[in-house]
């Protein structure tokens, strides 16, 4: 069994994590919920201000029926309560991270600003591996045993692979049965909602969000998860592209030098 620590973007308080917390300490785990005492989606991989002297409030948190799971919330990003958890704030730095479950999807090219996905990068910079796992709205109640189920079945796989391994996972709001199964899904060009911006009388943007009506490769994730299948896609972090190209710094070179 692994040391795991838990964290959202959509709080302490969220279903979606207590669910996750339960199912694994059930398996076995050593769980540490460590989230933002608060909303923070849309944080990306963002950690907040670090200058010297910067401080986080942080307070014990008590999930509903299970007080024995050790739980906090820290008044921050997601990312930072992977930064504090692996400095050891919470013991023994964890074996795995992982973020969610999100209360709605997390695909298409907007992960880049999820603070759920930016959680489990983080983990990766650390050497570990993370799992960033969501759950689409489907306008019936959450069922979030589902995840719970998923997430389980997720860190025994992953805490097989080699470490750094990042996985974003997004299931259906359906029971594990109805599921039609689980297919790698590659990052689709769009999410599952549209966002656009409005400017009021009052001097303020308003931020509009509908569901996206077009048509994507089935081997996406969001169009994997739209057809009731959990979608898998491993993400990488920061690294160079591999490709050498002398031209290129030649020519920036002769730009930049005197």
């Amino acid at each position: 069994m692994a040391r795991i620590v838990l964290t959202n973007d959509d709080g302490v308080s969220s279903p979606g994590i207590h669910a996750l917390a339960v199912a694994l300490d059930k398996e076995g785990h050593d769980i540490a919920v460590v989230a933002p005492s608060n909303e923070r989606s849309g944080w990306g991989a963002g950690v907040g201000t670090l200058d010297d002297g910067a401080e986080f409030r942080i307070q014990q948190y008590i999930i509903p029926e299970n007080d024995h799971i050790r739980a906090w919330g820290i008044d921050g990003p997601p990312a930072f309560c992977v930064l504090a958890a692996m400095l050891g704030k919470f013991g023994s730095p964890p074996d795995l991270v992982i973020s969610g479950s999100n209360d709605g999807a997390n695909c298409g090219r907007g992960i880049l600003h999820s603070g759920t996905v930016g959680a489990a990068m983080i983990a990766q910079n650390f050497g570990i591996s993370g799992i960033a796992l969501s759950q689409k709205r489907n306008g019936k109640p959450m069922l979030w045993e589902t995840s719970g189920i998923v997430a389980v079945a997720a860190a025994k796989r992953i805490l097989e692979m080699p470490r750094k391994t990042v996985w974003n996972i997004n299931t259906p709001n359906e029971r594990p049965e109805s599921l039609r199964g689980v297919r790698w899904g590659r990052i689709a060009a769009f999410g599952t909602t549209k966002t656009s911006l409005e400017e009021t009388m009052a001097g303020t943007l308003r931020i509009t969000v509908t569901p996206r009506d077009v048509e994507l490769s089935p081997d996406t994730d969001t169009a994997l998860v739209d057809a009731g299948y959990v979608s898998v896609t491993g993400l990488i972090g920061f690294r160079t592209d591999g490709l050498e190209t002398p031209n290129i710094v030649t020519s920036l070179e002769e730009s930049i030098l005197p």
